[in-house]
């Protein structure tokens, strides 16, 4: 039996994410990602074979974790409460994790996904169609109840949450509090049954 591994995918995976936060795409290295955990680069091509296959595991980690609890807070999507919660649920997504949220806010095309693995696009595009599902729920059920229309509702889950945290995570800013009851007044005036 071999000994357990002193650093771990997901340890390299936050340096990466640090990385991102602090200098963009270019300061995410295979040597940075090395030095900034103090492993030997070996490890870090032990675990993902090249630089692409870093920034793709970067990127669906960001992803999966974010639509995570975007779908959670979204649930079934029956009442306006629910899509408050999932809108309102970005920005605090984006405030527990602010470097994350900058990997997210840059979006995938930053990632150079042209380069990935069929595995990782295969992956990518599931993660995708998990959350346009969540979606398609959401707005064969929120007009109903709200009167509203589907296009009102993707602004409401998507759009405006996406609007405000891009503010601040454009300026290298944390979204506020206030940030958060922001979009929740918002979504709920728009879906206002």
């Amino acid at each position: 039996m071999g000994r357990p591994p002193t650093h771990t995918s997901a340890q390299f995976l936050d340096a990466a994410t640090a990385l991102f936060a602090e200098g963009g795409v270019r300061a995410v290295t295979m040597a940075a990602v090395a030095k900034a955990t103090g492993a030997p680069s070996g490890s870090v091509y032990h675990r993902f074979p090249d630089r692409p296959a870093l920034l793709a595991a970067l990127w669906i980690r960001t992803l999966r974790d974010f639509q995570s609890a975007f779908v959670t807070a979204l649930g079934d999507a029956d009442s306006v409460d629910d899509a408050v919660e999932a809108a309102s649920g970005v920005v605090l997504w984006c405030r527990a994790n602010p470097a994350a949220a900058r990997v997210l806010d840059a979006g995938k095309h930053a990632f150079g996904p042209a380069e990935w693995s069929e595995t990782a696009v295969a992956e990518t595009a599931r993660a995708d169609g998990e959350l346009k599902a969540a979606l398609k729920r959401a707005t064969a059920k929120l007009p109903g109840i709200t009167g509203g229309t589907d296009e009102e509702v993707v602004l409401a889950l998507v759009e405006i949450p996406r609007a405000v945290v891009h503010r601040y995570l454009s300026a290298g800013r944390t979204p506020p509090p206030r940030a958060v009851d922001l979009v929740a007044r918002t979504v709920r005036k728009l879906l206002r049954p």
